[in-house]
């Protein structure tokens, strides 16, 4: 790296001795870029996907025959793999078992029992609806204990079909991880599509951060910045420990769920893929996923790589620093795309505070905020092979996460010590809040800003 762009950043102090997993040139400067400037002539250049936006939704993803009102939510341009009568006389329970080699640990179900579970899948027990179908919660006695559980009815007349329904239940049944939802089970009896997981009582990172109510608190700053951590940590898992790796292909808000801690998991495998193995560079799919979130050259090309992940990690972590939808049809024109609208701004350091949430309240690390977006801009390049590899996202959120002395994970414990004085207390004092904008915070303001949080959800 030469040239006064670079020598600036370099000057900057504080992360030369963070190490990398990829030694490209690109990434050994990625914590120097956090703390310097994002108007790099480079950064944005005028590719094929900013010239085909069509003029009517200036959509960057040039899919045919979307359909807005079906599939996982009503942005959704996903189509089922085949036509769902294919399967209609299948045997599904034997097809999983038959693809999954024997491996496959998910419980089968009755419909019977688990429409008990659900008091016979009662309005009382609806908790979430979609294109998808609907999501209740119910109880059920499992290893001599009465456990809640999230049941996920597929609608047979929607967009999910057979295959994508034996996808997710041969992708959770054989990956495990902290940050990955974990399914207990499913049921395939007749038509019935059903798939049973452990319950997250917060919903999902969609319910908590966008178009909140006026009577909901926003979240803090540093349970953002967990959420940001935990959900790239299940990506790493899926990219670069599962073998073959996994490509996720549907990473949004409304896939991410929150436990009673904040901790996220991935949920929704029914698009993942497995990726290139071998000299492979990549895989060639039909493009799906939900429009906002596909990186331009999977939507354009139809090239399947984790880098097209890492795109959508870096959508989401913008809607997370910024608190806006990657697709909102409600804004101005010129603000509808998320990307779009932050482009001009991440070009001017200036405007950086403008990105922030204004439900924070001007409450967050003005450097952490910062490096925040440089690591969202590093995920939002148009050229796959400048965005950093995953690891790489983690070790800079990690990063973030030890600004005041502690990692992140060090003040979940604490959280997780405290929880139960926090569930027994009634009175409305709760934790006003960190430090105004001071990059100093103190070691106790992060997890109290979590407290508040899991103390507001647990009002609600």
């Amino acid at each position: 790296m030469s040239g006064s762009y670079w020598s600036k950043i370099y000057e900057r102090p504080g992360l030369d001795d963070v190490q990398f997993s990829n030694n490209r040139s690109m990434l050994t400067g990625l914590f120097h870029f956090c703390l310097g400037l994002l108007g790099h002539p480079a950064f944005y250049r005028e590719g094929p996907a900013r010239r085909t936006r069509g003029p009517d939704l200036d959509r960057p993803v040039p899919c045919t025959g979307p359909v807005p009102d079906r599939g996982p939510d009503r942005t959704s341009y996903i189509r089922p793999a085949f036509p769902t009568q294919n399967f209609k006389h299948r045997d599904v329970a034997e097809e999983i078992l038959r693809i999954g080699d024997g491996k496959c640990n998910a419980r089968v179900f009755t419909f019977a029992g688990i429409s008990e579970a659900t008091n016979g899948f009662s309005s009382e027990s609806l908790v979430g609806e979609g294109g998808f179908g609907r999501v209740y919660k119910g109880h059920m006695e499992l290893e001599g204990k009465n456990q809640t559980i999230a049941v996920k009815q597929l609608d047979r007349s929607g967009m999910q079909g057979n295959r994508e329904f034996l996808v997710e239940v041969l992708m959770l049944s054989l990956l495990h991880h902290d940050n990955l939802v974990n399914l207990i089970g499913y049921c395939a009896d007749s038509d019935q599509r059903i798939l049973v997981y452990e319950y997250m009582p917060f919903g999902s990172l969609e319910d908590h951060l966008l178009d909140l109510p006026p009577d909901k608190t926003a979240l803090h700053w540093n349970t953002r910045m967990k959420i940001a951590l935990g959900a790239a940590k299940g990506l790493e898992y899926l990219h670069e420990t599962a073998n073959p790796p996994v490509i996720y292909r549907d990473f949004k808000a409304s896939n991410i769920l929150l436990d009673e801690v904040f901790n996220p998991k991935l949920s929704d495998f029914g698009l993942a893929k497995v990726g290139p193995v071998g000299d492979k560079s990549h895989v060639s799919t039909r493009v799906m996923g939900t429009y906002g979130y596909c990186a331009p050259e999977y939507a354009l090309t139809g090239k399947l790589t984790t880098m097209s992940d890492v795109y959508s990690y870096g959508v989401v972590f913008l809607e997370i620093i910024t608190g806006r939808r990657a697709i909102d049809m409600t804004k101005p024109e010129s603000e509808q795309n998320l990307v779009q609208w932050a482009e001009p701004r991440f070009r001017d350091k200036k405007r950086f505070v403008e990105m922030a949430d204004p439900e924070l309240d001007g409450e967050y690390p003005t450097k952490g905020l910062y490096q925040a977006l440089a690591i969202a801009a590093m995920c939002l390049q148009e050229e796959a092979n400048t965005r950093p590899v995953i690891s790489d996202v983690v070790t800079a959120l990690e990063y973030l996460a030890m600004s005041n002395g502690r990692q992140l994970s060090e003040t979940t414990e604490q959280v997780e010590q405290d929880s139960s004085h926090h569930e027994s207390r009634t009175d409305g004092n709760a934790y006003k809040g960190g430090d105004e904008a001071e990059d100093e915070a103190s070691s106790s303001s992060g997890h109290s800003d979590m407290e508040k949080d899991r103390e507001t959800m647990e009002r609600c």
